[in-house]
């Protein structure tokens, strides 16, 4: 745990991101103790509970039109990104949510769950595979990807000025809460995880805590002896 946290606790947002968008807040949650385990009954019920939240929000609105959506959209149109070619991880899932979100393994069904329960962008990490602490920031070009491109391992490199998680061995997720490189992705055997939680306005940092306070309840029951920590970064952090 201690590792972990003290790596969390150095995670670090440039400057420039909040020249870009001011209201930009992140909470990171560290998770220790983590025993795998496919997907079982509870979150079977959490994924039920998200995909009839998505269809509830989709009813009366197109899923560009809801206001945490477009926030994303209008985000990623500031930094260059196409946002009907690049959807956020929450526009992704919304769509998803509709007729079926995914079935993963328990991990990764609770984190997908409570990104549409909340409908914000959240990200699983694994974090034993982490290079030093993570960074978002604006890319300079020339940090490599590692990813897939037609079931192949290939190394892609980021726009120039696109946001990106990094650490000292390259991007981590793209395009702000777009595609997550194969090195820290979560596996099967994940016992240590790194969760961001992503807010915009109108999301508030309250909203956004109790998504990582209902994240955090039922990470509890993945193991005997979880440990969890977190860590919020927001403009306000830097001075």
């Amino acid at each position: 745990m201690e590792t972990s946290t003290l790596l969390v606790n150095a995670s670090y947002v440039d400057p420039a991101i909040f020249e870009l968008r001011p209201d930009y807040r992140a909470l990171l949650l560290t998770v220790d103790g983590l025993v795998p385990g496919a997907s079982n009954d509870a979150s079977e019920a959490l994924l039920h509970r998200a995909e009839a939240s998505a269809r509830l929000a989709l009813q009366e609105q197109k899923v560009e039109a809801l206001p945490h959506v477009a926030a994303w959209r209008a985000a990623y149109q500031d930094f260059g990104a196409k946002p009907n070619r690049t959807r956020n991880s929450l526009e992704a899932l919304l769509r998803r949510g509709a007729t079926g979100l995914p079935r993963v393994n328990r991990l990764t069904d609770i984190y997908n769950a409570i990104s549409v329960l909340y409908q914000i962008p959240l990200g699983g990490e694994d974090l034993s595979k982490y290079s030093g602490p993570p960074r978002l920031m604006r890319a300079t070009g020339e940090e490599p990807f590692d990813t897939t491109a037609n079931g192949e391992a290939v190394v892609e490199y980021p726009e120039p000025g696109e946001v990106i998680w990094c650490d000292d061995d390259g991007v981590t997720c793209r395009r702000w809460n777009w595609r997550q490189g194969r090195r820290t992705q979560l596996r099967d055997e994940t016992s240590s995880a790194l969760f961001i939680l992503d807010a915009l306005d109108p999301v508030s940092t309250e909203a956004l805590k109790a998504a990582a306070e209902e994240l955090a309840t039922h990470l509890t029951g993945l193991g005997p002896d979880i440990t969890i920590s977190d860590h919020l970064i927001n403009k306000a952090t830097l001075t």
